[in-house]
């Protein structure tokens, strides 16, 4: 019997547990890396050391596999063409891939479907930002570069008109919104088959500290019904209308008013999905394996009333795995996952999820937890 083969772009820790979603089906993997030291590259077998921006490198890359897909958007769109030309399957496909490479491209593609947004435009310079303010609410507004940007990189609050130089010297266009008053972050997962099969996750609440996530709750405690269906109907949507292959996060803003508008796209596994790897019958990593290869995808629903997954970021205590010892005796039912990373401050090394019925001890168990694995609390 043959087992397909999945290529994965990307060496990060997304690739390291969708391989690990992989190993019950069976399911090869091969991956491109950037270095043998990579997250990914720790674990999988198959690996190739490369520049995803050089396309001959891809090209070697792709040959053997089956299907190629990523954990990050940054392959050059060219480029992807230039594989699907060449016959490799590729999911998401480049036509879909683009609206999460290019900001710019996605706000002008969900406008003329009717996805709400906030207000928004491409700007050509400072004098052109204080425009855009001046034809709204005036300042502050965010600008964000239209390509490369994540956890916060790539983004500014602009809040008067001398701040809004900065994100012009980086090269790339630049995409002035407004600055939406909103009360909460939220996020719909979903995951959509090659034949149009597609399952919908419970809409999270996503907590973010200087720009970078911090804490999932699944389900977002007090989330009407009505807006749940809404954000996930919306998400579905998305997938639909841009032909998305695979899992697709929909980040998006809560406003005060009770609307929901869309802040980011991610078309790969999402951090605000780890949650699923312990609280859901099936994990947003094993569904996007199965979507990348046509099986029929797994059932979404949570395990447990709460699932709250807590980042763990790197401190000033690199050995964290003596920590395990307190944590594990401390709380027998926790789940640690970490990325095999080496530890600097601030960088995401891993995250804890817990579970259970009483939402305030499961966040409780999953703060003491990361706190205690990154070196800030010591009992």
């Amino acid at each position: 019997m043959t087992f397909p083969v999945v290529g994965m772009v990307g060496g990060g820790q997304l690739a390291r547990m969708t391989h690990e979603a992989g190993i019950p089906l069976g399911i090869r993997f091969k991956l491109l890396s950037d270095t043998p030291q990579d997250s990914a590259a720790q674990v999988v077998s198959d690996v190739v050391v490369g520049d995803y921006r050089d396309l001959d490198t891809l090209r070697a890359f792709a040959q053997g596999c089956d299907v190629v897909t990523f954990d990050h958007e940054h392959v050059p769109a060219d480029h992807l063409r230039a594989l699907e030309a060449d016959g490799v399957v590729i999911r998401p496909g480049v036509e879909a891939l683009l609206h999460a490479q290019d900001k710019g491209v996605m706000r002008e593609r969900l406008r003329k479907a009717g996805v709400p947004c906030p207000r928004h435009r491409i700007v050509a310079d400072p004098a052109d930002v204080t425009r855009f303010a001046e034809e709204g609410d005036g300042f502050p507004v965010v600008l964000k570069t239209v390509r490369g940007g994540y956890d916060g990189k790539g983004v500014w609050v602009v809040r008067r008109a001398e701040e809004a130089a900065e994100p012009f010297r980086a090269g790339v266009p630049v995409l002035a919104e407004e600055m939406v008053d909103f009360a909460r972050e939220l996020a719909a997962n979903v995951v959509r088959s090659p034949h149009g099969q597609a399952v919908a996750y419970p809409v999270v609440e996503s907590i973010q500290v200087n720009g970078v996530c911090d804490t999932v709750i699944a389900p977002a405690p007090g989330l009407s019904e009505e807006l749940s269906g809404q954000a996930q109907e919306m998400a579905l949507k998305i997938a639909a209308e841009l032909g998305v292959v695979g899992h697709l996060a929909v980040e998006l803003f809560e406003t005060r008013d009770g609307r929901l508008l869309v802040n980011e796209l991610a078309m790969r596994p999402h951090n605000s999905g780890h949650w699923t790897q312990d609280g859901a019958v099936t994990s947003q990593f094993a569904n996007h394996v199965r979507a990348v290869l046509d099986l029929p995808l797994g059932d979404p629903r949570p395990r447990a009333t709460w699932t709250v997954m807590t980042n763990v970021l790197g401190g000033d205590f690199p050995d964290m795995y003596a920590a395990y010892l307190h944590c594990m005796a401390r709380d027998p039912a926790l789940k640690i996952h970490m990325y095999g990373k080496d530890v600097k401050p601030g960088r995401k090394v891993g995250h804890v999820n817990t579970y259970g019925d009483d939402l305030a001890d499961v966040r409780e168990r999953g703060r003491h937890a990361a706190d205690y694995l990154r070196g800030t609390i010591t009992e």
